[in-house]
């Protein structure tokens, strides 16, 4: 399975809602810039993350975005399948997949119980993550960094 840009953009983006959270509202090119991110393209991901009530937008001189629910609430599998679709490795992994599609006879297939163990293995990991430990790992190890003087 891949995760293109908009999973990765995705994640960093409502990493840095649930970092900033209590904040206030966040504009994008403020998002863009400390993630290093195409604002552009963000652009064209906060509305099916906004559609999903993932995030919130706040209009007006002071607006921008908020997280739609509390960070310790949504999971980074929340936001793949928002912006991913399906977390699979293989269409006949997915759940109540229609098999006379790919497979003469499904019940014998040699490699359809592997991908759907790695469909679940990976659904376990990004379902069980959710952007209050991102925000918790990363505010460890910035802790942790090495201070260098001069």
């Amino acid at each position: 399975m891949y995760i293109s840009t908009k999973g990765r953009y995705g994640t960093k983006a409502l990493f840095e809602l649930a970092l900033h959270a209590g904040e206030g509202p966040q504009a994008l090119r403020e998002i863009a810039a400390r993630q290093g991110l195409s604002e552009h393209y963000l652009e064209q991901l906060v509305g099916p993350l906004r559609k999903a009530g993932l995030i919130q937008s706040i209009r007006g001189a002071q607006g921008g975005y908020v997280l739609g629910r509390d960070a310790s609430d949504i999971t980074v599998g929340d936001i793949l399948r928002v912006l991913e679709g399906p977390v699979s490795p293989t269409e006949c992994a997915l759940e109540n997949f229609d098999f006379s599609h790919c497979c003469a006879n499904p019940q014998v297939c040699p490699d359809r119980d592997v991908w759907i163990k790695v469909r679940k293995g990976i659904e376990q990991v990004v379902d069980t993550i959710t952007l209050r430990d991102l925000v918790e790992d990363w505010q460890s190890n910035v802790e942790r960094a090495p201070v260098y003087y001069i």
